[in-house]
């Protein structure tokens, strides 16, 4: 792919020589000043930025402070004369590659642009491999040992390396977004950007815009252009996450697109083309939609070349364990507790449950645990409240009511051959009120 040079200088004869030099290297850009050039880093992907320092409306230095913080930003090379070599020194504390002074020699501003430009690349690579490392350590929390995590994991397996779009559907909270990032990070696209946005996030008019961006005035208070997710997303991967909630014309917009790979931004009539795959996912029946009509069968179908769903943690015998095992570990460490295992009662109670929120919950649950520990092992007392089998208030403290609520409990232990979560179970009390009364009573 041809690399990209602004070159910024409000001299015209400047510029036009500068382009020309440059032309048959580079795809080269021109602006007059630092907000121009500013208007063409929000519509234009740019590697290398090549600059006067002293120009009218706003100068070097200025449009420096505002390309800074972009994650995007260009390598910035500054021209400058004798008398403001000072000047270019301060733009390269402040970010800034390198400068050259008058007279420009073409060869030497040559060797700094590729110096430039390797610059750039070693900095863009060195934060897709933060990103990658993010995404593995996130990929990890993806724990199973069962046949339908087994399954799933062999899908991705096969469809990891090819561009096939991939529907994953699944109740909240069971890990569809990790899939996504498994997908990515596994495919041939793993050094190019993983994008992602939900759908449900966003009102109407503002979800087009995020999706593929907006022209200067295309509505009141756009004032510059704007990139949206799909180019951001060019030779990656974006991921529409709560896809089911797609607008009307959003909906169209995103068909036309996995058709013919092109689309228009809001407010603008010029046709954008960039190389995206898109794996997208739900908690929604998108058939249940369709049939409704509030989802277009069409996009369905394109959507869903290749489907994954990732069943409730409830259906998955075997991997609740595994998962709690695994969150203990990072937690402990996460917030500096000796934990090391769990108490067999508490491993029963988290079988047991019937886990609505999914891996989430479960997650959320085990770090309250670890944080509310007292030493290595996590027994019953530090059960959250919900995760209680039953009413937790008791029956009495003294009398016939005491005494037969204690001989109850003594032959509930009996008939459970001391199984206290089953104990708690049938007598319709939380676990740690039993512990309680077992401890008052010397059961």
């Amino acid at each position: 792919m041809t690399a990209s040079l602004l070159i910024v200088d409000d001299d015209k004869l400047t510029r036009e020589t500068l382009a020309d030099a440059f032309a048959g290297r580079y795809h080269v850009f021109t602006a007059r000043n630092g907000l121009e050039a500013l208007a063409v880093l929000g519509t234009e992907s740019v590697d290398v930025l090549l600059s006067d320092l002293s120009m009218p409306d706003m100068d070097g230095i200025a449009m420096l402070e505002r390309i800074n913080p972009r994650e995007d930003k260009p390598a910035v090379i500054f021209i400058t004369g004798h008398a403001t070599v000072e000047s270019a020194v301060t733009a390269m504390k402040l970010g800034a590659h390198d400068y050259v002074t008058k007279p420009v020699n073409l060869d030497r501003l040559d060797l700094l642009l590729e110096k430039a430009l390797e610059t750039r690349r070693l900095r863009a690579e060195n934060q897709r491999l933060k990103s990658s490392i993010r995404q593995c350590r996130r990929v990890a929390d993806l724990v199973g040992q069962s046949p339908a995590m087994a399954r799933i994991l062999d899908m991705v397996a096969q469809v990891a390396d090819t561009d096939a779009g991939v529907l994953i559907e699944g109740e909240s909270g069971t890990g569809k977004e990790l899939l996504a990032s498994l997908i990515h990070a596994h495919g041939a696209r793993a050094d190019a950007p993983l994008v992602k946005v939900n759908c449900a996030a966003f009102a109407e008019g503002v979800l087009e815009s995020e999706l593929f961006g907006h022209e200067r005035g295309a509505f009141t208070g756009a004032i510059a252009a704007k990139k949206g997710r799909f180019e951001l997303a060019d030779g990656g991967t974006l991921f529409l996450d709560e896809v089911g909630d797609l607008p009307a014309a959003a909906q169209v917009k995103l068909l036309r697109f996995l058709q013919e790979r092109t689309f228009e931004r809001v407010g603008g009539n010029k046709t954008h083309k960039v190389d995206v795959r898109v794996v997208a996912a739900t908690h929604r029946n998108l058939r249940q939609l369709v049939a409704a009509g509030t989802f277009r069968e069409d996009l369905f179908y394109r959507l869903r070349v290749v489907s994954i769903v990732v069943p409730p943690l409830r259906e998955r015998d075997g991997d609740i364990e595994a998962l709690a095992r695994h969150f203990l570990r990072h937690f402990s460490e996460l917030h500096n507790r000796p934990v090391t295992r769990f108490a067999d009662e508490v491993l029963e109670v988290m079988k047991a449950h019937a886990w609505p929120g999914n891996v989430r919950e479960l997650m959320h649950c085990v770090e309250s645990m670890v944080v509310m520990s007292r030493g290595e092992v996590i027994t019953p007392e530090n059960l959250p409240d919900h995760l209680g089998l039953g009413d937790t208030s008791g029956v009495s403290e003294g009398g016939v009511l005491a005494d037969m609520e204690r001989r109850l409990i003594a032959e509930m232990l009996r008939d459970t051959g001391g199984n206290k979560v089953e104990a708690a179970r049938k007598l319709g009390i939380g676990l740690r009120t039993l512990y309680r009364k077992i401890e008052k009573w010397g059961l």
